[in-house]
């Protein structure tokens, strides 16, 4: 009886285990995870004045600068989460009519509006993203950009597997 059980628990923690390596595998909440590593890697070292706001744009596909997708939107959404959680004072784009949005699209932000937006909302800084995929790959850029003169301040780039999860989020 005692072997029984022992032999079921190690099955069943097999079973657990497993079902852990094929979420990482295939992101789901891990997802989450990543682009949370992703934020605090761009934020690392840099030094942000609490009183003013940082703007996140959505993330946009590298090929095609005004398009996005419901996976640059979701990534979009996972950082505006990460700096308020860490609290970074974000405005809420989708909120404001001066934006070019685009249909589905999100709310992208033009290197020409950049400065123009920032100013209005007395943003330190936009957080900017592109993606692209190669083979099996999705990449995957992050800056912080500083609205005068859109200087970089701070960089980070990152990968993830380009699996059925996340190509249905590229559609």
């Amino acid at each position: 009886m005692r072997r029984r059980t022992c032999l079921a628990l190690a099955l069943g923690l097999s079973v657990a285990l497993g079902a852990c390596t094929t979420m990482e595998d295939g992101l789901g909440g891990d997802l989450i995870k990543l682009n949370y590593r992703a934020t605090d890697a761009l934020m690392q070292g840099v030094t942000l004045d609490p009183a003013q706001p940082v703007l996140v744009a959505t993330l946009v596909d590298q090929e095609e600068l005004s398009e996005s997708s419901r996976l640059g939107r979701l990534v979009s959404e996972h950082i505006s989460s990460r700096l308020s959680n860490r609290g970074v004072r974000v405005v809420e784009l989708k909120l404001r009519e001066q934006l070019f949005m685009k249909g589905t699209t999100g709310a992208l932000l033009l290197s020409r509006e950049v400065r123009d937006v920032s100013q209005a909302h007395s943003a330190q800084a936009v957080v900017v993203g592109t993606y692209t995929s190669s083979g099996q790959t999705l990449y995957i850029s992050l800056k912080l950009v500083k609205p005068e003169g859109n200087t970089v301040v701070s960089a980070h780039d990152y990968v993830m597997p380009l699996n059925a999860n996340i190509k249905g989020l590229l559609r």
